[in-house]
């Protein structure tokens, strides 16, 4: 079974429906980009895989042994958050809540994770820093090492290169490729859709027109060829 897989999906909010008839899956080790136009429905979707709101119809299934504490979540970032007066260390470390229980004390076997998810992200150096004194790259970083405790799996990501510049950005998705290659199973919400069709291996457009299937199935497609013209993106 695949690790994630949604059937016939009907979502919204307020009894107001966003998108219907959703149906995709992602295996072991997939990289998924969902893009589609602004309200279409894309951060719904990852707030119905997370639990944190309920489908109108359909449902949500997991499999291959992935439960629903295994998923790593990078939200977008509001400026509240932005501003949050934490350590990074501190930030990192609480990553490690999904799995803690009722228990109220960190392990030292949690604390050693989060050292080991900083150095992966290059940030050890910046442990004691506060987490609003840091630029917008290196606070994505504290957010991905934070997601990293939650999870070995799978990533969920929601606009992750959103307020950086190029440079910045092209770091951040090599990263997140980085991440994928070593065997992470990555979910982003992206409106980058040159971006999508270079690093994903599977696509899902959400809008007035639906799709799923792997990039290159993607940029075959009308609706592929469509918003990668509009977007001066290349066919590749």
């Amino acid at each position: 079974m695949s690790f994630i897989s949604a059937q016939n999906l009907t979502l919204g909010y307020d009894k107001t429906v966003v998108t219907e008839n959703l149906n995709f899956k992602v295996e072991k080790g997939d990289y998924l980009c969902i893009v589609g136009e602004n309200g279409s429905g894309k951060s719904t979707l990852m707030k119905t895989m997370l639990g944190l709101q309920t489908a109108i119809d359909g449902q949500i299934l997991f499999g291959d042994g992935l439960m629903k504490n295994e998923i790593g979540y990078l939200p977008q970032q509001t400026i509240v958050q932005r501003d949050f007066p934490a350590s990074v260390y501190e930030i990192v470390l609480s990553g490690c809540q999904s799995h803690m229980g009722l228990r109220p004390f960190y392990t030292e076997k949690e604390r050693a994770l989060a050292s080991k998810n900083m150095e992966r992200m290059d940030i050890y150096d910046l442990k004691n820093k506060c987490y609003r004194e840091l630029s917008g790259g290196q606070q994505q970083r504290v957010l991905l090492a934070r997601a990293l405790c939650a999870t070995t799996k799978v990533l969920l990501l929601d606009e992750p290169v959103s307020g950086l510049d190029p440079k910045v950005t092209h770091e951040m998705y090599e990263l997140i490729k980085d991440l994928n290659d070593s065997g992470v199973t990555i979910i982003m919400v992206s409106h980058d859709i040159s971006a999508a069709v270079k690093y994903a291996s599977h696509i899902l457009h959400i809008g007035k027109a639906l799709f799923f299937g792997t990039k290159e199935e993607y940029v075959a497609s009308k609706v592929g060829k469509f918003f990668l013209n509009m977007e001066g993106g290349e066919l590749v």
